[in-house]
């Protein structure tokens, strides 16, 4: 928990040991539900998420980096660039590599970039970043995140101009590890509406095929106990609400579910389960539903990419809340 204090969006610390940078809080109230948030300066990260009392977001220890990436925005592209090479206009271009292990860079640009605080209010905070042009992107970007909260939890609104002179590729993504409260995340039930699985080799790059979820042997429609599955795992053909977006949840036996919305942009998600996640109380098993508006290897396929011409912004959102009965879900 957060120290006490009397303002509502307070800048906690700024401390050089801690990776995450400055900490804000944003507290608020609607029609008698509380919610209270932490957000990061480094990767624009949304570090932490209640509502009534109820956590939503897995937590990890003050001044240590983020386990596996987590909270973090990632621009100009989610997952991983193959070998950090890919062409454009028929010039090859070489990523700086930022996945070791593979060779592969991963999450693109800012997730180790202090955004500056462009405006806030108690209840929401504006992020803002630059992506300069430099090896392997010579594009430039003008990014933002806005974090507001809302009665059952949060909305998250991405916007991303193109500040160059060139047609610049852009994909957008974020890193929440869900949780419900105190239940065990391995007891808990994860439903994600995608049909699709996005086969992968084995260094995590897709292979080019793509098999339907029911043949995959963890197909997470219906709902699998986190417990049983193990997940590094990319999905599309999402399962459209309505209004074109989508929904994806953890769901306790009680009902009571975490949900993650996203808007008709995101095409694409990512789910990762661990048992060696670290917090406080030593290491938990937690999942991470990641939407995504491309599929790994973006920059390579094109797929899911938009291309933003010089001056053209984009803007979508995704959201995480609290529902507390089984109505409304999937």
């Amino acid at each position: 928990m957060l120290p006490p204090t009397e303002r509502n969006l307070v800048d906690l610390r700024t401390n050089s040991l801690d990776s995450t940078g400055a900490w804000y809080q944003l507290e608020s109230s609607h029609n008698g539900h509380r919610q209270h948030a932490v957000v990061t300066a480094v990767a624009a990260s949304l570090r932490s998420l209640i509502v009534d009392g109820v956590a939503l977001i897995q937590e990890f220890p003050a001044q240590t980096a983020p386990p596996f990436c987590a909270g973090w925005v990632l621009v100009p592209w989610p997952n991983r660039v193959d070998r950090a090479q890919w062409v454009w206009e028929g010039e090859q271009q070489q990523l700086a590599v930022t996945e070791l292990a593979t060779g592969h860079a991963i999450h693109g640009l800012l997730t180790h970039t202090a955004y500056q605080v462009s405006s806030q209010t108690p209840c929401s905070i504006t992020l803002s970043a630059d992506v300069e042009p430099q090896a392997g992107y010579p594009f430039a970007l003008a990014t933002s995140i806005t974090y507001e909260l809302v009665e059952d939890g949060i909305v998250a609104t991405h916007r991303v101009k193109n500040s160059g002179s060139l047609n610049a590729p852009v994909a957008v993504g974020a890193h929440p590890f869900l949780r419900l409260g105190d239940f065990p995340t391995e007891d808990l039930t994860l439903v994600v509406g995608a049909g699709t699985h996005i086969d992968v080799d084995e260094r995590l790059i897709p292979t080019g095929a793509m098999t339907p979820a029911a043949e995959t042997g963890k197909d997470l429609r219906q709902g699998r106990r986190v417990g049983n599955v193990a997940l590094d795992d990319a999905w599309t053909e999402i399962t459209r609400n309505a209004d074109g977006g989508s929904t994806h949840y953890l769901q306790a036996p009680d009902g009571r579910s975490v949900q993650l919305h996203m808007d008709e942009s995101f095409g694409y998600i990512q789910t990762f389960t661990t048992n060696a996640f670290a917090t406080d109380k030593g290491m938990v098993t937690a999942v991470a539903v990641e939407p995504m508006t491309a599929p790994p290897n973006a920059l390579n396929s094109g797929q899911g990419l938009r291309w933003l011409a010089p001056g053209e912004d984009w803007t979508l959102s995704w959201g995480i809340t609290l529902e507390n009965s089984a109505a409304g879900i999937l």
